[in-house]
């Protein structure tokens, strides 16, 4: 099974997830996408095999999501998350045709 885990390595909810796989034994790819920025492409697949649209996967917590007037389409919120990877959500994980946003960390079962 490959378990694909995007994440920022200094968030804590990214920390807990990585500390429950670990635990079971369960080997996973990490991608630190605000290093490797994911692309439109990616984050529709993500979002498809999430069954979740853009607004469900906003970190409202972020400066720029400040900046965002509401009125925005999937498409332009999509395109933001490319060119500001903090409006994604964290940690995504993936297990071949599915996603979960892992929050809390729990959630990850649903897909093991």
């Amino acid at each position: 099974m490959d378990v694909r885990v995007y994440e920022k390595p200094t968030c804590t909810t990214c920390r807990k997830l990585a500390a429950l796989l670990t635990e079971r034994g369960i080997d996973f790819e990490r991608v630190n996408y605000h290093v490797e920025p994911l692309t439109e492409g990616e984050i529709r697949t993500l979002l498809r095999k999430a069954g979740v649209g853009p607004r469900e996967v906003l970190r409202a917590k972020e400066p720029e999501y400040r900046q965002l007037t509401g009125d925005e389409s999937d498409d332009e919120l999509i395109a933001l998350m490319v060119e500001h990877p903090a409006l994604l959500q964290r940690p995504i994980v993936e297990v071949g045709d599915r996603a979960v946003l892992a929050r809390p960390p729990e959630r990850v079962l649903e897909l093991l």
